[in-house]
C-alpha cells in the first residue's frame, strides 16, 4: 500500500479551496475534512462559540484516516503558522507525507465577485463578506508550498502537477 498523504490546504475565502479540495479528494480518493463543515455542527449540535475546536476535532480525524493508510485533504484557511504547523505535526506523528498547498485568486475583481455571489452549501453557514475577507488575518507563509492561483489554473491543472511532481508530495 502507498504511503497515505495529508494535502493541507490554505487560503482565504473565496479562493476556491472547497472545489479544489473536492476535485483532490475525487483524484485521489482521500478523505475531504472540511472546516466549515466541522465548525457549523458544533454551533449547531452543541450550541458552541467555536474557536479553535474544529481546527482540533479536525486533526483527529485526519490522524484517524491516514493511519488506516488513507489520503486526507485538509480544507481550511489556516490562516496562522500555528495551524499550519499543527497539520504538518499530524502528518509526522502518523509518518505519513504531507504537501502544504496555498490557494489565492490574483484577481482581486474575480474575488470580490466570488465573495459577493457566492451561496452556503452548508444550511446555517454565514458567509463572510468581502470586507470580512480583506479585513481577515492571514500570516505570510515561511515553508515551501505548493501555491495554487484559481484566476490562473484549473483544478485539474493543479491535480497533475501533484501527480507528476512527486518530489513536490513532502514540503518539510
Amino acid at each position: 500500500m502507498a504511503q497515505p498523504v495529508l494535502f493541507i490546504l490554505s487560503g482565504l475565502p473565496g479562493t476556491g479551496k472547497t472545489t479544489l479540495a473536492r476535485a483532490l479528494a475525487a483524484a485521489w480518493g482521500a478523505t475531504h475534512l472540511r472546516i466549515d463543515t466541522i465548525e457549523q455542527a458544533l454551533r449547531d449540535l452543541c450550541n458552541l462559540v467555536v474557536e479553535g475546536e474544529g481546527y482540533r476535532l479536525a486533526y483527529r480525524l485526519a490522524a484517524d484516516n491516514l493511519r488506516l493508510g488513507q489520503c486526507v485533504v485538509a480544507d481550511s484557511c489556516n490562516p496562522i503558522a500555528l495551524t499550519r504547523r499543527e497539520w504538518e505535526q499530524v502528518a509526522i506523528d502518523c509518518k505519513t507525507r504531507f504537501v502544504n498547498i496555498e490557494v489565492v485568486c490574483s484577481d482581486p475583481a474575480e474575488h470580490r465577485r466570488r465573495i459577493e455571489s457566492r451561496r452556503s452549501d452548508i444550511a446555517t453557514l454565514k458567509l463572510p463578506s468581502w470586507q470580512d475577507v480583506i479585513a481577515r488575518e492571514y500570516e505570510p507563509w515561511s515553508v515551501a508550498r505548493v501555491t495554487f492561483d484559481t484566476a490562473n489554473q484549473t483544478s485539474s491543472e493543479l491535480i497533475d502537477r501533484l501527480r507528476l511532481d512527486g518530489s513536490g508530495l513532502t514540503h518539510r
